[in-house]
């Protein structure tokens, strides 16, 4: 009967798609693109859903005037918003650029409040044109995307939009050649030589002090343990990563090529020439002109046609995103569709120590989706996700919540930078999942362990490379698409596994005794003896060679040498727990196949933890449609029956980043909670088993 269940549902599903495609082929054609900009600017086309394009709409004359009145209105009532003619918009980007909205008390801006900036500069009669600085990214490649999406649709405004990047690399670029033009200082700090992909290894530190770890990974490319259990690439590491660079890569050389109106073999000479001279960048057509920021400035006053005694109109970005989109005329409609930011790792619960920007939990999420779920005050929902993932059972109960949402409000899946393993899980509940070119998605698979020793390991692998990885540490956090790896965090680890740490107590002279009732009570919280022994290991061949050295002396002796080695081994141990992280992963697999009507067998093909970019995924089917969050608002209006002409309000359901009071109870509460964390951690009676669908942090940098 459950088996005759599924069948029905899945076919189901299967002709809900297929009705839902044909429609939309039906009522959207996207014609072919013509030229750089006009492809650049474009989110999709040819797969059948609406493109999402920015059209600038050009107001009327009584529309205008009732923009000039908001506009004299709220410069008297709120003085705020106040902002000279002709004003040029300064804009900053640089580091990471959150996902989650930022308050008022927070620096910087994030992506959302970014990329509003530049919509409502394109249609602000007082703002003449923006000055770009571009300093060194830290988000990912899908962020960058978006934001250059943005570019291109602000150009259709007709205002100028300068860059000015003083360092860059491939990303930085990326943004900028999208710019008018772009300038950098003679003394300009740039690498455009390639880019690479990094993963660290720790077997051999770990090897060395005498801790072995016990991980259990489910799938080839789940290579989440890796980091603690090798000392060099395993293949099918390497073919994902190279998979992945070269997607990365090739995308890169596309859009540059396209944006310069250079050949790709043109692009790829210059980068192999290892150019040093920022001369040769502007012979070369990279950049505009050689120029510091005074002297651009200068320009920028020149054309505005100011006298060169006048000191050019500037208002600055985080002043500028005060300024209210009703007074500009873009509030929206009467039909309200809701956006709920999951950002960061998923666990299950809130903790005294955790902030309201840690992550995605679980609780909080799914009391969002209820709350929308009983108001019917929106007609669709779009999820916007960045996450790794995380907590496995945190994921699937925010799956059903999704699923369950999704039966009757039409729920849009918008990807991010990285939405994989426990990130996946949850896109993979909407009825349609949105992806960018680079987005990093995928990693269906599990890791099982324990918390605990995780956190563990964190400390010693810390402790014990701390000289070594100071300097590469600093140098991964700066440039990487996202931090290689928990072990450099100082936060929160949520990699799991056991580690044995019975050779390094040993060394230290130190011992535990257990006591304990049940089977299996010490599957997971005894750390100072294996579930499985590793005889290949290094650590174990000096044991074997003793034993063998008085084995030919005595046999006796040896003999009960040779069985305490062996005598706390447990294989039954290891047999469950490799079954409970294989029970676990195949609930994931098979939710992703019926999720994406896909057979179990078709769905094993692509899971077994491969991370894919977006590209890859659309062209797999684990991701429906090409685009940023302007197509997936574009579909949402489709699948709610509103015309696409027509404007909608916008309902961000996610909290800003925290305000003055709140991180002040943050620290007191972390601060109280010390003495009871301490306690929980040495609680050595409370199983602590976990499930991690998660995916390893990779580090995809400019080579320099």
């Amino acid at each position: 009967m459950s088996l005759l269940l599924r069948t029905v549902r899945f076919s189901s599903h299967s002709l809900f798609h297929r009705r839902s495609l044909s429609v939309l082929r039906a009522a959207f054609h996207s014609s072919a693109e013509a030229g750089p900009t006009s492809s650049e600017g474009r989110t999709g086309g040819g797969d059948g859903y609406p493109s999402g394009q920015f059209e600038l709409e050009r107001f009327g004359a009584w529309k205008r005037c009732a923009v000039k009145l908001r506009m004299f209105i709220a410069g008297v009532v709120m003085p705020w918003q106040r902002v000279r003619q002709g004003s040029v918009l300064q804009m900053h980007l640089r580091g990471q650029i959150p996902e989650q909205l930022k308050s008022h008390f927070s620096s910087g801006l994030s992506l959302p409040q970014i990329c509003e900036n530049f919509m409502k500069a394109a249609y602000d009669p007082r703002i003449s044109g923006i000055y770009l600085h571009i300093g060194t990214l830290g988000c990912g490649w899908a962020k960058v995307e978006e934001i250059r999406r943005h570019i291109f649709n602000f150009k259709k405004s007709g205002k100028f939009i300068v860059g000015y990047a003083p360092r860059f690399r491939e990303k930085e670029y990326y943004l900028g050649c999208a710019c008018e033009e772009l300038y950098a200082p003679p003394s300009a700090d740039f690498a455009l030589y390639g880019l690479t992909v990094q993963a660290p290894f720790f077997g051999g530190v770990l090897e060395k002090i005498g801790i072995e770890p016990q991980v259990e990974r489910i799938g080839k490319y789940k290579t989440v343990g890796d980091i603690l259990t090798r000392k060099d690439m395993s293949e099918e590491t390497r073919q994902m990563l190279t998979s992945l660079l070269d997607s990365i890569y090739g995308e890169w050389l596309n859009k540059v090529s396209s944006t310069k109106g250079k050949k790709q073999e043109d692009i790829e000479s210059f980068i192999n020439e290892g150019v040093y001279e920022v001369g040769k960048l502007k012979e070369d057509g990279w950049i505009t002109d050689i120029k510091y920021d005074d002297e651009v400035i200068s320009l920028l006053v020149k054309r505005l046609g100011l006298p060169d005694d006048k000191s050019l109109p500037i208002v600055d970005y985080r002043n500028y995103s005060r300024v209210n989109k009703w007074t500009l005329g873009l509030s929206g409609g009467k039909d309200k569709i809701a956006i709920i930011r999951a950002s960061g790792s998923i666990s299950h619960s809130w903790t005294r120590l955790t902030s309201h920007s840690s992550g995605i939990v679980a609780e909080q999420f799914i009391q969002k989706i209820r709350s929308i779920r009983v108001s019917k005050r929106y007609k669709a929902v779009i999820i916007r996700i960045d996450s790794p993932g995380g907590d496995a059972l945190a994921s699937d109960l925010m799956w059903r919540e999704i699923r369950c949402l999704a039966a009757t409000t039409p729920v849009i899946a918008s990807m991010s930078d990285k939405v994989a393993s426990g990130g996946y899980y949850m896109a993979m509940a909407a009825r349609t999942i949105v992806a960018e070119n680079l987005t990093l998605t995928g990693s269906i698979g599990v890791v099982k362990g324990d918390q605990w020793n995780a956190w563990m390991c964190k400390e010693v692998l810390e402790k014990a490379t701390q000289e070594v990885l100071e300097k590469a540490t600093q140098d991964v956090l700066e440039k990487a698409t996202f931090k290689t790896y928990q072990v450099y965090q100082r936060e929160r680890v949520t990699w799991s596994g056991k580690l044995n740490l019975g050779e390094l107590y040993g060394r230290m002279g130190f011992n535990k005794i257990n006591i304990s009732r049940g089977k299996y009570a010490e599957l997971i919280k005894v750390e100072q003896r294996p579930f499985r022994r590793e005889l290949y290991r290094y650590s174990y061949l000096m044991p074997l060679m003793v034993i063998t050295v008085v084995a030919i002396v005595s046999p006796l002796p040896a003999y009960f040498l040779w069985t305490d080695r062996l005598s706390n081994c447990r294989p039954d141990e290891a047999e469950l727990f490799t079954k409970s992280a294989e029970h676990v992963y195949n609930q994931f697999r098979d939710k992703a196949a019926y999720s994406r009507s896909m057979t179990v067998d078709e769905m094993e093909e692509l899971a077994q933890g491969r991370v894919w970019t977006g590209k890859q995924a659309a062209s797999k089917g684990l991701v429906d449609v090409i685009g940023g969050l302007s197509r997936a608002v574009a579909i949402a209006k489709h699948m709610a029956n509103i015309p696409q002409n027509q404007q909608v309000t916008l309902v961000e359901l996610s909290r800003p980043s925290p305000t003055l009071p709140e991180v002040l109870s943050s620290i007191w509460n972390s601060v109280v909670a010390a003495d009871e964390t301490l306690h929980q951690l040495a609680d050595e009676l409370t199983p602590a088993d976990e499930i991690q669908a998660r995916m390893d942090g990779i580090a995809f940098q400019s080579r320099k």
